[in-house]
């Protein structure tokens, strides 16, 4: 329902900071990029602040950081204390963030509230978090204002695959067992009721969520790239390579590929890059003894794993459980031709035509798959430049920020105008 007046929207990103990395960087990015679309004001929490004044944004005026560090504070070190790990334990996380965040949206409503009953805004959304195990009051509260309440993008819950249970216990993810409890707590049914549109980052949790509210449900993957940051084109020389960018934990799988480009190492058709840094670090450095086409980076800031990654044919990325799969994108941006395995954010993001996908199955079975893959393109790598031309292309028409921030927008005209149009689709629920 486009009128050509600029929509009001109030924009709940808990979560949002350009400094950092994962949710808060979505949510500052996916926040910040619909303030080109609508007249948007940004709701987040007081630890942000610093980072949004960096920024240039204005309090007040452009945004509002509430402080709810008297509550979220213990919580938060609660849940450091209960994760067992630094990076480890995220469903505990959410857990605990689940306790912690109603009380930021009750200090929401009472500093918002009024200006909402109003109609001060056309639109309130709720952006992080986006774990779609924490309800939402407001959506509610929203509701009986007779203001739309946009919730999303959620993502997460991807179930562990079978015949990884040690990685699942060395990420200490005990409540993964029992994680499908949250559908029973309080305030969920309800959420997903009020709410008027729901956005699900993968298909794994627009399934989650559609009980009941399908018709509501807009997949829309919640990673994007900002081409200021990823802005250069790979331009690889020599003989294959490829790069594995993440945190060295057993669940992303770097030993896997190692092993399965082992013989591809030893006679000089490949060369691997290693970004990132963890506790598999130096197994992983005792495994590549003696192999001169393995480099080891440790953590790069991004314009230092842009450089690395524009050097490389591919992205090697053997992970088992990514939620989005950011990283998927960002070699993408480059043309870098990703090799992932086919399971939840990798598997969702690449298609046929932009990259390669091996079945998620056992580790042996995920090994032998990725050398075979390996070994085809070492052999005849002629496909590579049309896959790493399709991946830049399907980024810009699909993945920048800015595309995704016009892509809510028809979210939002959609149910201005009370859900009376076909519904939104910018994916499919089929394949990407």
């Amino acid at each position: 329902m486009s009128t050509g007046k600029r929509l009001r929207v109030l924009a709940i990103a808990e979560a949002a900071n350009p400094e950092w990395v994962s949710v808060p960087l979505v949510g500052w990015s996916l926040a910040t990029a619909l303030r080109d679309v609508a007249d948007v004001h940004i709701v987040t929490q007081v630890r942000n602040r610093e980072a949004f004044l960096r920024a240039g944004l204005r309090e007040g005026a452009d945004f509002t950081a509430i402080d709810s560090e008297s509550f979220a504070r213990p919580m938060w070190k609660l849940a450091e204390l209960l994760r067992m790990g630094d990076g480890k334990g995220w469903t505990m996380v959410q857990a605990i963030n689940a306790l912690s965040y109603p009380h930021f949206e009750r200090l929401v409503w009472k500093q918002f509230g009024t200006n909402i009953q109003g109609g001060a805004y056309d639109i309130v959304h709720r952006i992080t978090p986006l774990s779609p195990t924490i309800s939402s009051s407001l959506a509610g509260k929203c509701a009986r204002a007779n203001v739309p309440f946009v919730l999303g993008p959620l993502n997460g819950g991807v179930p562990w695959p079978q015949g990884f249970e040690a990685e699942r216990r060395a990420e200490k993810e005990w409540l993964s067992y029992i994680r499908s409890a949250y559908k029973l707590l309080p305030g969920r049914g309800a959420t997903l009721r009020h709410a008027s549109a729901i956005l699900a980052g993968s298909r794994h949790t627009a399934k989650e969520v559609s009980a009941g509210v399908a018709d509501k449900v807009i997949y829309l993957p919640e990673n994007g790239i900002d081409p200021a940051r990823f802005n250069r084109a790979a331009a690889p020389g020599g003989p294959l390579r490829g790069a594995f960018v993440g945190r060295l934990v057993p669940y992303k799988g770097p030993d896997m590929l190692i092993e399965a480009a082992m013989p591809l190492l030893q006679s000089g058709q490949l060369k691997l890059e290693i970004i990132g840094d963890g506790p598999m670090m130096s197994a992983l450095l005792e495994q590549a003894k003696g192999l001169e086409g393995v480099s080891f980076h440790g953590w790069k800031p991004h314009d230092e794993v842009q450089d690395i990654l524009a050097s490389c044919h591919l992205l090697t990325f053997p992970s088992i459980r990514e939620f989005g799969g950011g990283v998927v994108l960002e070699a993408m941006a480059l043309g870098v031709v990703p090799l992932v395995v086919d399971y939840a954010g990798p598997g969702e993001l690449v298609g046929p035509s932009v990259g390669l996908k091996v079945r998620c199955g056992t580790r042996a079975e995920i090994t032998r798959d990725f050398a075979a893959a390996l070994t085809a393109l070492a052999d005849d790598p002629s496909g590579l430049p049309a896959m790493s031309q399709a991946a830049r292309d399907r980024v810009q028409s699909h993945f920048l920020w800015s595309q995704k921030a016009r892509q809510i927008a028809q979210v939002y005209d959609w149910v201005l105008a009370g859900r009376s149009t076909p519904k939104p689709d910018f994916f499919g629920m089929s394949e990407p």
